[in-house]
């Protein structure tokens, strides 16, 4: 597999991308994810109703400080003229690729006829599109679901109307809108997507190894893979993936040491970017899923989210490993 991967002017050093999840995919983790062989990664995504901008949540949101080029900034909403001005708004504080969310299942998105409800109605996502593009001279890329649900697999028609309206990549999460994260991804309307369209196309969902990236390449035709709760807690997975896909062999899982190394940096991270109180509460979903496989990781998550202070939950974590009872 070469490692060709552009989106427009911007030529990406691996096809392997980090989905953008809100609540998730921070500063810090995508920072890590990119050390770690992500060759690209999506911010969290940004309303946009302009009333929210000042909000804490969207200042953090929109923090690309240190960030590795090119900078992603994905937008959602319903009104065409709002996601435009959108668009610009955020190209002007440095985002280089704008991503438009028509993925989101959830429901608190979708009430809002945003996310993954768009896809009920293509003209509306034909005007949002057009739009967008028209609005800033950065790409704009797309993210999308196979269709509302598994009776309306429309991806290939919203595909052909991106490729249309100028958007110059996909992601494409192999689910409907109505299977939300139920069941196993299919991969045969993606498969339809990549020969229905030019541009290029990431295959999303259910990617859990390197033997599954593989096959989803190959089933698909896809030119890059995007990892989302894969990547959850196992921010290796993007090195392990496009050692395996170059290589043909299976990279060796971090040791004890490593793991300890990359907690450590990323709870000190997260407690700085968010401040003390924050950070501790944000960094608790993390420990959850660094820890599910370990031999009594759920009996230290269960401390790391009781302590009251960044520094204990640091030195429990740190004792943890230092002391030899994560062996």
């Amino acid at each position: 597999m070469t490692a060709s991967f552009n989106i427009g002017p911007h030529a990406l050093p691996n096809p392997l991308a980090l989905a953008p999840m809100a609540g998730v995919t921070d500063l810090p983790f995508r920072m890590l994810c990119r050390e770690l062989g992500a060759g690209y990664v999506v911010g969290e995504m940004l309303s946009s109703d302009p009333r929210l901008r000042g909000t804490r949540k969207s200042e953090l949101r929109r923090n690309h400080e240190g960030e590795a080029k090119p900078i992603a900034v994905q937008i959602a909403g319903s009104e065409p003229a709002w996601m435009a001005d959108a668009a610009r708004y955020n190209v002007r504080h440095g985002a280089e690729i704008i991503d438009i969310n028509m993925g989101c299942p959830a429901k608190k998105v979708c009430n809002k006829a945003a996310g993954s409800a768009l896809l009920e109605d293509e003209s509306l996502v034909q005007a949002i599109l057009e739009a967008t593009v028209d609005a800033v001279d950065v790409p704009v890329t797309l993210k999308i679901r196979t269709g509302p649900d598994p009776d309306r697999r429309n991806g290939v028609t919203i595909a052909r109307i991106a490729e249309a309206a100028g958007v110059q990549a996909l992601a494409v999460h192999g689910r409907t809108r109505a299977d939300r994260f139920k069941g196993e991804a299919e991969y045969d309307t993606i498969r339809e997507i990549c020969a229905a369209v030019s541009i290029p196309v990431f295959a999303n969902g259910d990617i859990e190894s390197p033997q599954q990236a593989k096959e989803v390449l190959e089933r698909t035709g896809a030119d890059g893979l995007m990892f989302g709760r894969s990547a959850q807690g196992n921010p290796w997975i993007f090195r392990e993936v496009w050692h395996f896909l170059t290589t043909g062999d299976l990279m060796a899982a971090p040791c004890l040491e490593e793991v300890h190394d990359v907690m450590m940096r990323h709870v000190q991270g997260l407690h700085r970017f968010y401040g003390e109180v924050q950070g501790m509460r944000v960094a608790r979903k993390h420990f959850g899923w660094y820890l599910k496989d370990h031999p009594g990781g759920q009996a230290l998550r269960d401390r790391l989210v009781r302590v009251e202070r960044a520094a204990e939950q640091l030195r429990l974590l740190d004792d943890w490993f230092t002391l030899g009872q994560a062996a």
